[in-house]
């Protein structure tokens, strides 16, 4: 064998016992890094070369467990506003929804209300956790800004938060609301 084989064969068992060590779910890169690491002189389109050549390579993703996934979606209540967006006067028609925001600290969860006659935003609140709390503190600054004196229809989509017993509970508070 020339030098140049012996040099991919060692360097091939290198590959397969740092592959082996992860758990088997490094690609090339982080086998080059590693290999790196342990000294060794050897660029990254050898490593993928070699690890081609191998039959290693990464695991993408998780497999999913056999079954069925899908369905129809749980509908808590119905499309009251039905796309209607242009609305005739404030406070009737308020819109919520949860966005995320990525920070140095991890994701912030920021939840708004929007009112769809002036398109303006009359609740928020933001917190670290996805909890229906959000959600129901930034409903009550809408409710505790405006104290709207009539029904108000409050249109959502049907995540998690806005199904949730807390969320459905609060049209029996004081304020007079009509939750979608």
């Amino acid at each position: 064998m020339s030098a140049r084989a012996q040099e991919d064969r060692r360097q091939t068992e290198l590959l397969r016992s740092a592959w082996t060590e992860s758990g088997k779910v490094y690609g090339y890169r982080k086998l080059h890094d590693d290999l790196v690491e342990q000294g060794e002189s050897i660029c990254p389109n050898r490593v993928a070369r070699l690890a081609q050549l191998a039959g290693i390579k990464a695991e993408i993703g998780y497999k999913r467990r056999p079954g069925s996934y899908g369905g129809k979606p749980s509908v808590v209540v119905d499309n009251t506003l039905d796309r209607q967006f242009d609305v005739a006067a404030p406070d009737r028609v308020w819109v919520t929804d949860i966005t995320y925001i990525r920070t140095q600290e991890g994701f912030a969860y920021l939840a708004v209300v929007i009112d769809l006659y002036s398109r303006r935003v009359i609740g928020w609140s933001m917190q670290s956790r996805q909890t229906t709390d959000v959600v129901l503190q930034a409903l009550l600054m809408a409710v505790w800004r405006r104290k709207p004196k009539g029904k108000v229809l409050i249109h959502s989509d049907q995540g998690s938060q806005f199904t949730s017993m807390d969320w459905a509970a609060l049209p029996h508070a004081p304020t007079t609301l009509s939750i979608r």
